[in-house]
């Protein structure tokens, strides 16, 4: 195995709720759900885009946010059966290789192996 997988995929226009993904997701993976701090004087551009979801499978990962997901792996390892599907979910959850309409930005998924 080479470099840890790593790859980030994206949503435009109309953000999850990530409390419903992570009711969905919670039925099959490990999924933790936690709020981010804000106030008044929060005037940070994307803090409706902060991560709030962490949903693992087997050695897959995925940190979630309403518009971006990013898929990881913290050491490089074939994808179980279990990993396979948080994959797909996540592909199906957030459709996009780039974060605008622009031509521009592209996440190009790296090769993996999947477990025999």
């Amino acid at each position: 195995m080479g470099k840890p997988y790593i790859y980030v995929r994206f949503r435009w226009w109309r953000g999850l709720n990530l409390e419903e993904v992570a009711r969905e997701l919670g039925k099959y993976f490990e999924v933790e759900l936690f709020e981010m701090p804000t106030g008044s004087r929060d005037i940070a551009i994307s803090r409706d885009d902060r991560e709030g979801l962490r949903v693992r499978a087997d050695t897959l990962m995925a940190r979630l946010s309403p518009y971006r997901a990013t898929l990881f792996q913290r050491e490089a390892a074939p994808f179980t059966k279990r990993d396979m599907e948080l994959r797909r979910r996540i592909l199906e959850l957030y459709p996009r290789d780039r974060p605008t309409i622009f031509p521009w930005g592209f996440s190009i998924e790296p090769p993996f192996e999947v477990e025999e």
